[in-house]
Protein backbone atom coordinates (compact mmCIF):
# COMPACT_ATOMS: atom_id res chain seq x y z
CA UNK A 1 0.00 0.00 0.00
CA UNK A 2 2.93 2.77 0.94
CA UNK A 3 4.56 1.69 -2.86
CA UNK A 4 1.08 2.17 -4.16
CA UNK A 5 0.64 5.59 -2.52
CA UNK A 6 4.10 6.70 -3.38
CA UNK A 7 3.43 6.08 -7.12
CA UNK A 8 -0.15 8.11 -6.66
CA UNK A 9 1.16 11.47 -5.11
CA UNK A 10 4.95 11.64 -5.59
CA UNK A 11 6.49 11.06 -9.06
CA UNK A 12 10.13 10.73 -9.20
CA UNK A 13 12.80 13.85 -9.78
CA UNK A 14 12.81 14.51 -13.43
CA UNK A 15 9.64 13.46 -14.15
CA UNK A 16 7.34 15.39 -15.98
CA UNK A 17 4.14 13.04 -16.12
CA UNK A 18 1.21 14.43 -14.47
CA UNK A 19 -0.36 12.50 -11.94
CA UNK A 20 -3.73 10.42 -11.82
CA UNK A 21 -5.54 13.15 -10.25
CA UNK A 22 -4.66 15.31 -12.87
CA UNK A 23 -4.99 12.81 -15.69
CA UNK A 24 -8.82 11.92 -14.59
CA UNK A 25 -9.42 15.45 -13.57
CA UNK A 26 -9.42 16.60 -16.71
CA UNK A 27 -10.96 13.82 -18.48
CA UNK A 28 -13.81 14.41 -16.22
CA UNK A 29 -13.69 18.23 -17.25
CA UNK A 30 -15.44 18.03 -20.42
CA UNK A 31 -17.70 15.04 -18.98
CA UNK A 32 -19.39 17.34 -16.83
CA UNK A 33 -19.88 19.95 -19.42
CA UNK A 34 -22.54 17.96 -21.77
CA UNK A 35 -25.01 17.14 -19.50
CA UNK A 36 -24.98 20.91 -18.11
CA UNK A 37 -25.40 21.94 -21.14
CA UNK A 38 -27.75 19.91 -21.94
CA UNK A 39 -30.11 20.42 -18.99
CA UNK A 40 -30.00 24.05 -20.09
CA UNK A 41 -31.42 23.60 -23.56
CA UNK A 42 -33.68 21.45 -22.14
CA UNK A 43 -35.04 24.49 -19.86
CA UNK A 44 -34.91 26.25 -23.13
CA UNK A 45 -37.42 23.80 -24.83
CA UNK A 46 -39.60 23.57 -22.12
CA UNK A 47 -39.90 27.54 -21.86
CA UNK A 48 -41.02 27.49 -26.02
CA UNK A 49 -40.92 23.95 -28.16
CA UNK A 50 -41.27 25.60 -31.33
CA UNK A 51 -38.68 27.90 -31.17
CA UNK A 52 -35.78 26.13 -29.28
CA UNK A 53 -36.37 22.55 -30.43
CA UNK A 54 -34.10 21.88 -33.23
CA UNK A 55 -32.10 22.41 -30.23
CA UNK A 56 -33.06 19.13 -28.79
CA UNK A 57 -33.34 17.25 -31.92
CA UNK A 58 -29.85 18.54 -32.90
CA UNK A 59 -27.71 19.03 -29.43
CA UNK A 60 -25.65 16.30 -30.14
CA UNK A 61 -24.53 17.48 -33.87
CA UNK A 62 -24.36 20.90 -32.65
CA UNK A 63 -22.15 20.15 -29.55
CA UNK A 64 -19.80 17.89 -31.39
CA UNK A 65 -19.22 20.75 -34.09
CA UNK A 66 -18.82 22.96 -31.33
CA UNK A 67 -16.49 20.44 -29.14
CA UNK A 68 -14.04 20.07 -32.29
CA UNK A 69 -13.78 24.14 -33.17
CA UNK A 70 -12.42 24.34 -29.37
CA UNK A 71 -10.09 21.38 -29.60
CA UNK A 72 -8.70 22.41 -32.99
CA UNK A 73 -7.82 26.07 -31.31
CA UNK A 74 -6.77 24.63 -28.65
CA UNK A 75 -4.91 21.50 -30.39
CA UNK A 76 -3.17 23.98 -32.92
CA UNK A 77 -2.87 26.94 -30.18
CA UNK A 78 -1.17 24.57 -27.05
CA UNK A 79 -0.69 21.47 -28.17
CA UNK A 80 -2.92 20.22 -25.64
CA UNK A 81 -6.98 19.90 -25.41
CA UNK A 82 -9.20 22.36 -23.85
CA UNK A 83 -9.72 20.31 -20.55
CA UNK A 84 -5.74 19.37 -21.16
CA UNK A 85 -4.55 23.07 -21.14
CA UNK A 86 -7.22 23.63 -18.41
CA UNK A 87 -4.86 22.03 -16.41
CA UNK A 88 -1.29 23.25 -17.74
CA UNK A 89 -0.91 20.19 -19.42
CA UNK A 90 0.02 19.84 -23.63
CA UNK A 91 0.70 16.61 -26.13
CA UNK A 92 4.19 15.60 -26.93
CA UNK A 93 4.76 13.20 -29.46
CA UNK A 94 5.42 9.29 -28.41
CA UNK A 95 9.64 9.38 -29.30
CA UNK A 96 12.98 9.05 -28.30
CA UNK A 97 14.23 12.53 -28.45
CA UNK A 98 15.17 13.97 -25.36
CA UNK A 99 14.26 17.82 -25.63
CA UNK A 100 10.42 18.38 -25.47
CA UNK A 101 9.13 20.27 -28.28
CA UNK A 102 7.37 23.83 -27.24
CA UNK A 103 3.81 24.00 -26.65
CA UNK A 104 3.55 26.42 -29.13
CA UNK A 105 4.92 24.07 -32.01
CA UNK A 106 2.22 21.88 -32.13
CA UNK A 107 1.93 18.51 -32.87
CA UNK A 108 3.00 16.99 -35.99
CA UNK A 109 -0.15 16.95 -38.72
CA UNK A 110 -0.60 12.79 -37.87
CA UNK A 111 -0.77 12.69 -34.38
CA UNK A 112 -2.76 16.33 -34.36
CA UNK A 113 -5.81 14.95 -36.36
CA UNK A 114 -5.49 11.38 -35.06
CA UNK A 115 -6.04 13.88 -31.46
CA UNK A 116 -8.56 15.80 -32.93
CA UNK A 117 -10.57 12.42 -33.98
CA UNK A 118 -10.35 10.53 -30.68
CA UNK A 119 -11.12 13.74 -28.35
CA UNK A 120 -14.59 14.84 -30.32
CA UNK A 121 -15.55 11.75 -32.84
CA UNK A 122 -14.97 8.85 -30.10
CA UNK A 123 -16.96 10.49 -27.47
CA UNK A 124 -19.67 11.22 -29.96
CA UNK A 125 -20.05 8.04 -31.49
CA UNK A 126 -20.00 6.62 -28.11
CA UNK A 127 -22.77 8.94 -27.00
CA UNK A 128 -25.09 7.76 -30.24
CA UNK A 129 -24.72 4.03 -29.14
CA UNK A 130 -25.84 4.60 -25.56
CA UNK A 131 -29.03 6.41 -27.49
CA UNK A 132 -29.46 3.73 -29.69
CA UNK A 133 -29.34 1.12 -27.05
CA UNK A 134 -31.93 2.72 -25.04
CA UNK A 135 -34.05 3.48 -27.75
CA UNK A 136 -33.72 -0.67 -28.62
CA UNK A 137 -34.60 -1.48 -25.00
CA UNK A 138 -37.69 1.16 -25.20
CA UNK A 139 -38.80 -0.16 -28.17
CA UNK A 140 -38.52 -3.70 -27.20
CA UNK A 141 -40.55 -2.81 -24.44
CA UNK A 142 -43.61 -0.97 -26.17
CA UNK A 143 -43.00 -3.04 -29.71
CA UNK A 144 -45.85 -3.71 -32.18
CA UNK A 145 -43.53 -6.24 -34.07
CA UNK A 146 -44.49 -9.95 -34.00
CA UNK A 147 -42.45 -11.71 -31.37
CA UNK A 148 -40.91 -14.34 -34.00
CA UNK A 149 -39.52 -11.58 -36.06
CA UNK A 150 -36.19 -11.83 -37.38
CA UNK A 151 -35.44 -8.22 -36.74
CA UNK A 152 -36.51 -8.51 -32.97
CA UNK A 153 -34.15 -11.36 -32.65
CA UNK A 154 -31.59 -9.31 -34.13
CA UNK A 155 -31.66 -6.71 -31.62
CA UNK A 156 -32.54 -8.47 -28.90
CA UNK A 157 -29.19 -10.23 -29.14
CA UNK A 158 -27.29 -6.91 -29.73
CA UNK A 159 -29.51 -5.47 -26.15
CA UNK A 160 -27.67 -9.12 -24.62
CA UNK A 161 -24.22 -8.26 -26.38
CA UNK A 162 -23.70 -4.70 -25.53
CA UNK A 163 -23.48 -4.47 -21.53
CA UNK A 164 -20.22 -6.91 -22.33
CA UNK A 165 -19.31 -5.27 -24.93
CA UNK A 166 -19.32 -1.42 -22.56
CA UNK A 167 -17.62 -3.64 -19.79
CA UNK A 168 -15.04 -4.65 -22.00
CA UNK A 169 -14.49 -1.51 -22.90
CA UNK A 170 -14.48 0.47 -19.76
CA UNK A 171 -11.75 -2.81 -18.37
CA UNK A 172 -9.61 -1.72 -21.67
CA UNK A 173 -9.39 2.25 -19.68
CA UNK A 174 -9.35 0.84 -15.94
CA UNK A 175 -6.01 -1.27 -16.47
CA UNK A 176 -4.75 1.42 -18.44
CA UNK A 177 -4.84 3.80 -15.54
CA UNK A 178 -3.89 0.86 -13.27
CA UNK A 179 -0.97 0.22 -15.24
CA UNK A 180 0.05 4.41 -15.28
CA UNK A 181 -0.62 4.79 -11.50
CA UNK A 182 2.29 1.45 -11.15
CA UNK A 183 4.71 3.38 -14.15
CA UNK A 184 3.84 0.56 -16.27
CA UNK A 185 2.65 2.78 -19.09
CA UNK A 186 3.05 6.34 -20.35
CA UNK A 187 -0.80 7.05 -20.88
CA UNK A 188 -3.39 7.01 -18.38
CA UNK A 189 -5.83 6.00 -21.36
CA UNK A 190 -5.97 3.81 -24.46
CA UNK A 191 -7.13 7.26 -26.33
CA UNK A 192 -3.60 8.65 -26.32
CA UNK A 193 -1.80 5.66 -27.10
CA UNK A 194 -3.82 5.34 -30.37
CA UNK A 195 -3.18 8.80 -30.80
CA UNK A 196 0.88 8.39 -30.64
CA UNK A 197 0.96 10.99 -27.68
CA UNK A 198 1.52 11.67 -24.22
CA UNK A 199 0.47 13.88 -21.75
CA UNK A 200 3.40 16.35 -19.59
CA UNK A 201 3.16 19.51 -17.55
CA UNK A 202 3.65 22.77 -19.26
CA UNK A 203 7.33 24.09 -18.38
CA UNK A 204 8.07 27.57 -17.60
CA UNK A 205 9.52 27.97 -21.23
CA UNK A 206 5.99 26.53 -22.44
CA UNK A 207 4.18 29.68 -20.32
CA UNK A 208 6.63 32.15 -21.95
CA UNK A 209 6.09 31.12 -25.56
CA UNK A 210 2.23 31.04 -24.87
CA UNK A 211 2.43 34.94 -24.09
CA UNK A 212 4.49 35.68 -26.39
CA UNK A 213 2.26 33.68 -29.16
CA UNK A 214 -0.43 35.42 -27.85
CA UNK A 215 0.80 39.08 -27.61
CA UNK A 216 2.11 38.63 -31.49
CA UNK A 217 -0.89 37.16 -32.84
CA UNK A 218 -2.37 40.76 -31.45
CA UNK A 219 0.20 42.80 -33.37
CA UNK A 220 1.02 41.09 -36.43
CA UNK A 221 0.19 43.29 -39.48
CA UNK A 222 -1.05 41.60 -43.29
CA UNK A 223 -0.51 43.39 -46.44
CA UNK A 224 -2.16 41.06 -49.22
CA UNK A 225 -5.51 40.61 -49.41
CA UNK A 226 -5.65 36.91 -49.90
CA UNK A 227 -3.73 36.63 -46.26
CA UNK A 228 -5.87 39.19 -44.90
CA UNK A 229 -8.70 37.48 -45.60
CA UNK A 230 -7.38 34.16 -44.51
CA UNK A 231 -6.36 36.13 -41.33
CA UNK A 232 -9.67 37.53 -40.62
CA UNK A 233 -11.33 34.05 -41.12
CA UNK A 234 -8.56 32.62 -38.07
CA UNK A 235 -9.30 35.65 -35.97
CA UNK A 236 -12.97 34.74 -36.30
CA UNK A 237 -12.68 31.16 -36.00
CA UNK A 238 -10.05 31.74 -32.61
CA UNK A 239 -12.39 34.42 -30.90
CA UNK A 240 -15.02 32.01 -30.98
CA UNK A 241 -13.04 29.54 -29.65
CA UNK A 242 -11.82 31.88 -27.49
CA UNK A 243 -15.43 32.88 -25.98
CA UNK A 244 -15.93 29.60 -25.52
CA UNK A 245 -12.80 28.15 -23.74
CA UNK A 246 -13.39 31.33 -21.48
CA UNK A 247 -17.29 30.95 -21.02
CA UNK A 248 -16.31 27.13 -20.34
CA UNK A 249 -13.40 27.84 -17.86
CA UNK A 250 -15.68 30.53 -15.87
CA UNK A 251 -18.81 28.81 -15.74
CA UNK A 252 -17.22 25.37 -14.76
CA UNK A 253 -17.39 26.26 -10.85
CA UNK A 254 -21.14 26.74 -11.43
CA UNK A 255 -21.01 23.53 -13.75
CA UNK A 256 -19.99 21.47 -10.71
CA UNK A 257 -22.79 23.57 -8.33
CA UNK A 258 -25.71 22.18 -10.84
CA UNK A 259 -23.86 18.86 -10.83
CA UNK A 260 -24.95 18.75 -7.36
CA UNK A 261 -27.89 20.51 -7.32
CA UNK A 262 -29.28 17.54 -9.44
CA UNK A 263 -27.85 14.62 -7.97
CA UNK A 264 -30.33 11.68 -6.34
CA UNK A 265 -28.77 12.66 -3.50
CA UNK A 266 -30.66 16.12 -3.49
CA UNK A 267 -33.94 15.82 -5.15
CA UNK A 268 -35.70 15.11 -2.33
CA UNK A 269 -34.57 18.97 -1.35
CA UNK A 270 -35.49 20.27 -4.48
CA UNK A 271 -38.88 18.33 -4.67
CA UNK A 272 -39.89 20.29 -1.18
CA UNK A 273 -38.54 23.44 -2.66
CA UNK A 274 -39.90 23.29 -6.46
CA UNK A 275 -43.46 21.95 -5.61
CA UNK A 276 -46.26 23.11 -7.38
CA UNK A 277 -49.30 22.16 -8.00
CA UNK A 278 -50.39 20.17 -11.48
CA UNK A 279 -50.89 22.68 -14.34
CA UNK A 280 -54.00 22.15 -16.65
CA UNK A 281 -53.62 20.20 -19.71
CA UNK A 282 -51.63 22.35 -22.65
CA UNK A 283 -54.56 23.66 -24.81
CA UNK A 284 -53.32 26.93 -26.23
CA UNK A 285 -52.98 25.32 -29.76
CA UNK A 286 -53.71 27.49 -32.75
CA UNK A 287 -56.54 28.12 -34.70
CA UNK A 288 -55.40 27.58 -37.79
CA UNK A 289 -52.92 24.50 -37.74
CA UNK A 290 -53.27 22.80 -34.13
CA UNK A 291 -57.21 23.37 -33.61
CA UNK A 292 -57.36 21.57 -37.77
CA UNK A 293 -56.07 18.23 -36.27
CA UNK A 294 -58.83 17.90 -33.72
CA UNK A 295 -61.68 16.07 -34.99
CA UNK A 296 -65.01 16.72 -33.58
CA UNK A 297 -65.82 13.65 -32.18
CA UNK A 298 -63.95 12.67 -29.36
CA UNK A 299 -63.64 8.59 -30.17
CA UNK A 300 -61.79 9.37 -33.34
CA UNK A 301 -58.17 9.34 -33.39
CA UNK A 302 -57.08 13.00 -34.64
CA UNK A 303 -54.36 11.01 -36.72
CA UNK A 304 -56.28 8.48 -39.24
CA UNK A 305 -59.86 10.19 -38.42
CA UNK A 306 -61.23 6.76 -37.52
CA UNK A 307 -62.98 4.95 -34.61
CA UNK A 308 -59.90 4.86 -31.95
CA UNK A 309 -58.30 1.40 -31.85
CA UNK A 310 -56.38 0.57 -28.30
CA UNK A 311 -56.89 3.80 -26.96
CA UNK A 312 -53.79 5.60 -25.65
CA UNK A 313 -53.23 8.86 -24.43
CA UNK A 314 -50.19 11.06 -24.47
CA UNK A 315 -48.54 11.97 -20.67
CA UNK A 316 -47.42 15.29 -22.27
CA UNK A 317 -50.35 16.78 -23.62
CA UNK A 318 -53.06 14.46 -22.46
CA UNK A 319 -54.74 13.83 -26.15
CA UNK A 320 -55.83 10.66 -26.79
CA UNK A 321 -55.28 8.54 -30.05
CA UNK A 322 -54.92 4.87 -31.54
CA UNK A 323 -51.84 3.04 -30.27
CA UNK A 324 -50.37 1.94 -33.67
CA UNK A 325 -50.68 5.79 -34.75
CA UNK A 326 -49.24 7.83 -31.96
CA UNK A 327 -46.59 4.83 -31.47
CA UNK A 328 -45.03 5.37 -34.90
CA UNK A 329 -45.49 9.17 -34.62
CA UNK A 330 -43.65 9.53 -31.50
CA UNK A 331 -41.43 6.94 -32.46
CA UNK A 332 -40.58 9.17 -36.16
CA UNK A 333 -40.96 13.27 -34.70
CA UNK A 334 -39.89 12.63 -30.78
CA UNK A 335 -43.19 15.32 -30.25
CA UNK A 336 -46.93 15.31 -29.80
CA UNK A 337 -48.73 15.83 -32.59
CA UNK A 338 -51.41 18.25 -31.51
CA UNK A 339 -48.76 20.20 -29.18
CA UNK A 340 -45.60 19.57 -30.66
CA UNK A 341 -44.56 18.91 -27.28
CA UNK A 342 -40.78 16.80 -27.07
CA UNK A 343 -42.35 13.23 -26.24
CA UNK A 344 -40.63 9.55 -26.04
CA UNK A 345 -42.50 6.02 -25.91
CA UNK A 346 -42.28 5.84 -22.10
CA UNK A 347 -44.51 9.00 -22.27
CA UNK A 348 -47.63 6.80 -24.12
CA UNK A 349 -50.41 5.16 -21.68
CA UNK A 350 -52.80 2.72 -22.60
CA UNK A 351 -56.31 3.70 -21.38
CA UNK A 352 -58.71 0.54 -20.83
CA UNK A 353 -62.48 1.54 -20.81
CA UNK A 354 -65.32 0.08 -18.43
CA UNK A 355 -66.53 -2.38 -21.02
CA UNK A 356 -63.18 -4.22 -21.50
Amino acid sequence: MAELGAHLTAPSAGDDRPSIFEAVAQDSLMAAVKPALQHLVKVLVESNPGRYGFLWRWFDEIYVLLDLLLQQHYLTRCSASFSENFYSLKRIPIGDHRQQPLATAGLPKRQHWKSLLLLVLVPYLKGKLEKLVSSLREEDEYSIHPPSSSWKRFYRAFLAAYPFVNMTWEGWFLIQQLCYILGKAQHHSPMLRLAGVRLVRLTAEDMQALEKKLAGATTSQTHSIKTQVQSAVRKALAGIAFSLSTGLSISVFFLQFLDWWYSSENQETIKSLTALPTPPPPMHLDHGAGSALLPKLKTVCPLCRKIRVNATALSTSGFVFCYRCVYNYVKTHQRCPITGYATELQHLVKLYSPES
